[in-house]
């Protein structure tokens, strides 16, 4: 069975970003045939990163999303997403906006959590492991 893969934010904003080592990995992740999950809080942080360091127009970013939304599995945050990262967050070191990223990839089944903002390799709940696609 292929192996599930959860979003971070980063792989989203690295999707269009300028800088083509990067953008050519994203890509790799989003377009892989395997499952790939974003979450609300994904998409979210994206917009937001996108408005606040004016990246893309208002209507670029809102074609992006709706194809994010349309091309990838979408998770929205649950009171169990919450409980679940509040959990994590007081076993690790992790914020609480990583460990709500951990919490939806673990009720989402995923094995591999694409990031560059956590511990590379790490597993984690025996069955969750952190990848950074742009190390080198």
């Amino acid at each position: 069975m292929p192996d599930k893969i959860f979003a971070d934010t980063n792989i989203l904003i690295y999707f269009i970003s300028a800088e083509e080592r990067k953008k050519i990995k994203a890509k790799e992740v989003i377009f892989s045939s395997q499952e790939v999950y974003i979450s609300s809080q994904v998409l979210s942080e994206f917009i937001s990163v996108c408005l606040s360091k004016n990246l893309l127009e208002l209507e670029e970013i809102t074609t992006l999303v709706y194809n994010f939304i349309e091309a990838l599995e979408f998770s929205t945050v649950k009171e169990s997403t919450i409980k679940k990262a509040l959990q994590i967050k007081k076993d690790s070191n992790y914020s609480y906006w990583d460990s709500l990223i951990i919490a939806s990839a673990l009720e989402n089944n995923c094995s591999l959590l694409y990031t560059e903002d956590m511990q590379d390799g790490q597993v984690i709940g025996n069955n969750l492991t952190i990848i950074n696609p742009f190390r080198v």
